[in-house]
Order: structure tokens, then sequence, then C-alpha cells
């Protein structure tokens, strides 16, 4: 059940969301917002692989 949840907020977060990585954004140099952003997704994908 938890899966199917972050699966689907990973669907969304895609869809939604801009991809930093892509982008090349320079972590060093992003903005406390972009961080948060760049956390967010890396929990989601996390929790929706595990």
């Amino acid at each position: 059940m938890k899966k199917n949840i972050f699966k689907s907020l990973a669907k969304i977060n895609k869809a939604v969301l801009p991809s930093f990585t892509r982008k090349k954004l320079d972590l060093s140099k992003a903005s406390k917002l972009q961080m948060a952003i760049f956390g967010y997704r890396l929990w989601v994908t996390k929790n929706s692989l595990d």
C-alpha cells in the first residue's frame, strides 16, 4: 500500500516538478527552494523503489 502511494507521487512529481539533473544544476549554487525540491524528489524516489 505504502509503495503504491509513493509510486503515484513519483509519477506526479515527474509531470509537475522540474528536473534539476537534466538542467545540470550545480547543487553547490542551488537555492534553498531548489534544494528542498531536490530532496523531496529524492525521498519519494527512494521510498517508491523499496
